[in-house]
């Protein structure tokens, strides 16, 4: 294929965009926050009719606990490769829109202004999963019609952690079964390179609480009386030193060495310090340049805890002496490839024994996610990067692990497949945020990309 086909593909994006705006403009209309229960049924429908209507079958499997998994279907055209199978995994749940006082414009309402497209979901994830249905069907148009068959699994939970996702996926995997999966996201960075990911981290997120009486008491009861905001932090600081390595026994124990080709990949992405420091007003120094390492391999490689929240005793205005009740923290661990969540509790709580600090709780919030990554050397990872540098002529950087978490083991393990993850987002998507948005260029690029993907895929022979 040559540049005549990228061109070819970008003028069918321009024609399809009014309709992929629609479908999109028709998501982003519903509130479908899982966190607080809303619009769920509304969603899945509208997902499945779409795909119905665009010439794909559908399952909603919703016979497991938790909010249904929608599963799409379209077979390769007469002249594509029916031996081949393209999975997308993407979610139809988004963030609650708080705060509104923030937003420019409806939150619910999909609105363009300054070359953007505005609105709940559109960066995280529903504006994927038009573009992603818009490049089938400009596959569908072409001579020979769809290269290879194409699955999509949407899933209405990601965004509180997918904790219902394992048990479908383990009992619908044949239904699932694929030779490839396409991830949910993918953005550019400060430069305008596409960035794309072969892996995410686990998550483990608990909430650890000392409590010492029944009530506050005065503070001339300090001398004798202990405070478990002193005895909280005391915890805390026992779990991590000054230079971020992590103190709890066994904690790196599973983790999974990069091999020499991820290696490089990492060291061969950009990272600018300053640029860093500077983006997020920073005044202290990073914890890499006190402990020496490439912020690079940690991103990656290294399994990170931090503190997300610490609550206790009075913080509202003027003073108001007193020995607070209780304390409590968040507690935070992105997990790399190889670490249970499970077992980490464990060890955080025998840390915590073994320590003196036996009397303070850990709740789980979060132990379902573990981290995950590719085979980097497969043939499939290289597709989407080569396939990427055709349509994207700023540049692409490819990562064998992201920072990010979300439930890629559950894919991963239980399909066999190699994962890659590709979007539409770039640096200033605000995701999670107020007045989320994409670019419209990004937004027909992703088309162009994904439909060339498809393309290049369904010529793609198995060893």
């Amino acid at each position: 294929m040559s540049n005549d086909f990228v061109s070819q593909l970008t003028e069918k994006a321009e024609d399809i965009y009014p309709e992929a705006l629609r479908l999109l403009e028709g998501l982003i209309a519903i509130p479908s926050v899982a966190a607080q229960h809303r619009e769920i049924p509304t969603a899945v429908s509208y997902i499945r009719e779409t795909i119905d209507q665009w010439g794909g079958q559908t399952v909603v499997l919703d016979d497991l606990p938790g909010n249904p998994v929608v599963y799409g279907y379209f077979p390769a055209g007469p002249g594509g490769n029916a031996q081949r199978t393209l999975l997308f995994y993407n979610h139809y749940d988004v963030q609650p829109e708080e705060p509104l006082e923030e937003w420019e414009s409806a939150p619910f309402e999909l609105t363009e202004r300054d070359g953007k497209l505005i609105g709940r979901g559109v960066g995280d994830n529903k504006g994927d999963i038009a573009a992603r249905l818009a490049a089938v069907r400009i596959m569908q148009s072409l001579p020979g019609g769809l290269p290879c068959n194409v699955k999509f699994m949407l899933e209405g939970e990601e965004e509180i952690g997918s904790p219902n996702l394992a048990p479908y996926v383990d009992k619908y995997k044949d239904l699932f079964a694929a030779d490839a999966c396409i991830w949910e996201f993918g953005y550019k960075d400060e430069s305008e390179r596409l960035g794309l990911v072969a892996g995410l981290k686990g998550l483990l997120y608990v909430e650890l609480n000392c409590q010492n009486a029944d009530h506050d008491q005065h503070s001339l009861t300090s001398g004798y009386i202990d405070n478990p905001i002193f005895r909280l932090t005391h915890a805390l600081a026992s779990l991590k030193d000054e230079q971020g390595h992590v103190r709890i026994e066994g904690f790196y124990e599973d983790v999974q060495p990069p091999t020499e080709e991820e290696l490089q990949a990492v060291l061969n992405l950009p990272f600018d310090e300053e640029k860093i420091k500077q983006l997020y007003g920073l005044r202290l120094p990073l914890l890499t340049e006190r402990s020496g390492k490439d912020p690079r391999i940690v991103t990656a490689f290294d399994p990170l805890l931090t503190v997300c929240g610490i609550h206790g005793g009075y913080t509202g205005e003027g003073a108001k002496t007193l020995v607070p009740r209780e304390a409590s923290a968040k507690l935070e661990v992105r997990l790399v490839a190889g670490q249970d969540p499970k077992k980490v509790v464990h060890l955080l709580r025998a840390h915590l024994e073994r320590h003196g600090f036996g009397e303070i709780q850990v709740t789980v919030i979060n132990d379902k996610q573990r981290g995950y990554r590719s085979d980097f050397s497969d043939p499939f990872v290289k597709l989407v990067k080569s396939t990427a540098e055709e349509v994207y002529k700023d540049g692409v950087t490819i990562t064998p692990s992201h920072p990010g978490c979300g439930p890629i083991y559950d894919l991963g393990n239980v399909l066999q497949l190699p994962i890659v993850s590709t979007g539409i987002g770039w640096i200033g998507s605000k995701y999670h945020a107020p007045n989320e948005c994409v670019r419209i260029d990004d937004f027909k690029q992703g088309i162009v990309h994904i439909a060339l993907l498809l393309s290049r895929f369904g010529q793609l022979t198995q060893d």
